[in-house]
């Protein structure tokens, strides 16, 4: 193996860390946080992940970049988080996840309508493989169409893929550290959310250890440590590659249902979730 073979790896498991982090947020939502305060989770996971990765960096972007600045956390967080809830709330977190599965596909698409970009064939089709073992692990029983949930959940879909294109597609200015760009997207995207707190959440914001717990989770390693890695590798690596990893979202929240929480996982199901995971994997093999 190559130099650069090796190091296209190494970006890929480190991309691979925060989908697999991400993961751990519907068992940590369903067993620390209080119910019905989405938003309030968002602007957690978002805002005190920032303002640490700012104070560590101390960084001020150039007058031209803060433009990019503002679309980048407008995609990333001030729109994604809001969309993405809405959508787990109205839809069944089956069809919400094989939505998100999507996102190589997505991003295929805009890359091509935006750059004149093909992705390789291949990659396609282990990306078409893997929402289908998704789809085929979480499709257990009978569901309902939200037209609204549904839109929610393919609009932040795109948004997300589209976030995704334009960080690999702008490069950082000089004397702008990755750290510094993803601790001001992240302040940025939480400052976006922090009007819709008191517009959506409904539940009561009750802070007992398991929900201070459960918030630094999502700020620490949900916010800051995986969107530094997940920016430093889309900056590096396709979109079509980066966003073929988010399959391993729902793959990891299976597993730790599994383990921490005692759901059932059928034979059925471990095949989806094992043809998601090759795929994955197999999609990120270069020529």
């Amino acid at each position: 193996m190559d130099r650069s073979t090796t190091a296209y790896a190494r970006l890929i498991l480190l991309g691979a860390l925060a989908p697999v982090v991400w993961g751990s947020t519907y068992v940590v939502t369903t067993e620390l946080l209080p119910p019905d305060r989405p938003m309030t989770a968002s602007l957690l996971r978002a805002l005190p992940a920032g303002l640490l990765l700012l104070a560590l960096t101390r960084q001020l972007p150039p007058a031209a970049w803060w433009g990019r600045l503002v679309v980048l956390a407008l995609l990333n967080f001030g729109a994604f988080f809001p969309l993405l809830f809405l959508g787990a709330y109205r839809l069944p977190g089956g069809l919400a996840a094989v939505v998100g599965s999507a996102q190589p596909l997505v991003a295929a698409a805009l890359v091509f309508a935006l750059f004149r970009q093909r992705t390789p064939a291949p990659r396609l089709l282990w990306s078409l493989a893997a929402v289908a073992g998704v789809a085929v692990a979480v499709f257990t029983g009978p569901f309902t169409l939200d037209a609204l949930g549904l839109t929610a959940a393919f609009a932040g879909t795109v948004i997300m893929a589209a976030g995704v294109v334009l960080t690999r597609r702008w490069e950082l200015p000089e004397g702008l550290s990755g750290l510094a760009a993803t601790g001001w997207q992240l302040t940025l995207g939480g400052l976006m959310i922090a009007p819709l707190v008191p517009l959506l959440d409904t539940g009561p914001f009750v802070l007992t250890p398991q929900a201070v717990a459960g918030y630094a989770w999502l700020a620490l390693p949900g916010g800051a440590i995986s969107y530094a890695a997940w920016f430093h590798a889309g900056r590096r690596v396709p979109a079509t590659s980066l966003t073929l990893l988010m399959p391993l979202i729902p793959v990891t929240a299976a597993l730790l249902g599994w383990v921490v929480l005692g759901e059932t996982l059928t034979g059925l199901q471990a095949a989806g979730f094992g043809l998601a995971l090759v795929a994955s994997v197999a999609g990120q093999l270069r020529r």
